[in-house]
């Protein structure tokens, strides 16, 4: 049976869109997003996958992440990590989905979703087993941190995280990486985080009423720092804080390893409060002041500049020194600071923290802060915001998007191996079609040659 012009017509826009179908469904597979929910703020990042060719021959292809959409919506439904207000958290979340979508143009249906606050508690724990075939392979690796996690927690909460921090070959200690090593008996030192089950339960519930799927959950401040740390900082020994609207958040980094994480309750959302207090002014409004004139430090500040400062009940705004202001900030600053400091000191790695102190989030924003924590910590300080990443990079280069934009990168380091094996299935179909591309055009150029354009 012939086909006619019509029927072919007919078929050729079907398997267009067909294919267009399948290119859309393929490209939605590659986005990833991650949900950081926020005592102020819901911030909800889209990433796009992609594996590129490397330059060296026979080299796996590298799979990284381009930011491509971000959107955010004031919260005030949680407080220090836990939900206390559903429909608003709920309604935050929805809303920085919407506009995170309208960004990238693409749906997202599930998210990677950050934990923090005063319901997360670690410890450290140990673990032992006997290595099967005198080598150490994966299996083994997997066994020991199974016995490392054999510990009582108690049934209201739930294990995050066990985050190895060092392994121990017969008598040989401090080994990072033992794959390959022979030996008789493996140990491992393990750093466990936990949360609470009914914190955990809240957040999740809020997720999915706003339609997406939790498909993990991740420490807040592990995912700020996997943003704004280097592997060299990494390696030297860094504390990176997770300064918020309710808590800061605290992870340790001892020779590349996780050695220590807590939460001390004081965030932005403090400052705010002594500055209505202070000033007599309504929270939005300290707000405002607070981002656009605050300063921790009083002799950073002109003794002649003033500020306008809005009253409360409809009482007309009024001028003040900028320094009355930050008299205000500067004794909050500097005992929050302290604290977060003593809680590091606690932890006993003070002197294995070589390259420092890492500030990052929403709060660490304000002016004089990193220097007087240099006053206060006696060691380098420094402002974190997320680099290694590509995509709309201005648009999250901000302490504030850096625990966001680390779920991205979580979720590009835990990749499962389907997902590895489609992403760089991409890259090698592509590159066949090209070649077979290149091979028809040949032909054809040939063919044309032979036969005088008569094709």
């Amino acid at each position: 049976m012939t086909s006619t012009p019509a029927s072919k017509a007919h078929q050729s826009a079907h398997q267009n869109a067909h294919q267009k179908a399948q290119a859309r469904s393929s490209k939605r597979s590659n986005i990833i997003a991650g949900l950081d929910i926020g005592s102020t703020k819901v911030s909800l990042v889209i990433g796009a996958l992609k594996a590129e060719i490397p330059p060296a021959p026979g080299a796996p292809p590298v799979i990284s992440v381009d930011i491509i959409g971000l959107g955010t919506a004031v919260n005030v439904g949680l407080r220090q990590g836990v939900v206390v207000n559903v429909e608003a958290t709920i309604e935050a979340i929805a809303k920085a989905r919407e506009e995170a979508e309208l960004m990238s143009g693409y749906k997202v249906d599930e998210v990677f979703v950050a934990i923090g606050g005063t319901h997360v508690k670690s410890f450290d724990s140990r673990g032992m087993v006997a290595i099967r075939n005198k080598e150490v392979k994966a299996d083994d690796i997997d066994r020991v941190i199974e016995a490392a996690k054999a510990v009582a927690v108690p049934a209201d909460r739930e294990v995050l995280h066990v985050l190895p921090r060092e392994f121990k070959l017969d008598d040989q200690a401090g080994i990072f990486d033992p794959i390959g090593m022979s030996g008789v008996r493996l140990e491992a030192n393990v750093h466990i985080v936990t949360a609470g089950n009914t914190a955990l339960q809240n957040i999740v519930k809020c997720a999915e009423k706003a339609g997406l799927k939790v498909r993990s959950l991740v420490l807040q401040q592990l995912a700020a720092s996997l943003a704004v740390l280097s592997e060299d900082e990494k390696k030297l020994g860094a504390a990176v804080i997770d300064m918020g609207g309710g808590t800061s958040d605290i992870i340790t980094y001892i020779a590349g390893s996780v050695a220590h994480t807590s939460t001390v309750p004081v965030g932005g959302q403090h400052f705010t409060q002594d500055i209505a207090m202070g000033l007599r002014t309504p929270q939005t409004s300290a707000e405002k002041v607070k981002k656009q004139h605050g300063c921790a430090i009083v002799d950073l500040v002109d003794e002649n500049e003033t500020i306008e400062v809005e009253g409360v009940g409809g009482r007309k705004p009024r001028s003040l020194l900028r320094r009355d202001l930050c008299e205000v900030i500067e004794p909050r600053s500097e005992e929050t600071l302290g604290l977060i400091w003593n809680e590091i000191r606690r932890s006993g790695l003070v002197n294995q923290i070589g390259s420092g102190l890492v500030f990052t989030g929403g709060a660490c924003q304000l002016e004089g802060l990193i220097e007087m924590g240099e006053f206060i910590a006696d060691i380098p300080v420094r402002r974190g915001s997320p680099e290694s990443i590509g995509g709309l990079t201005d648009v999250v280069r901000s302490p504030e998007f850096a625990t966001a934009v680390g779920l991205l990168i979580y979720a590009l380091d835990n990749l499962t191996p389907q997902e590895k094996a489609r992403l760089t299935g991409v890259v090698t179909d592509t590159k066949i079609s090209e070649v077979m591309s290149g091979w028809a055009q040949r032909m054809s150029d040939r063919m044309k040659e032979i036969f005088g354009g008569a094709l």
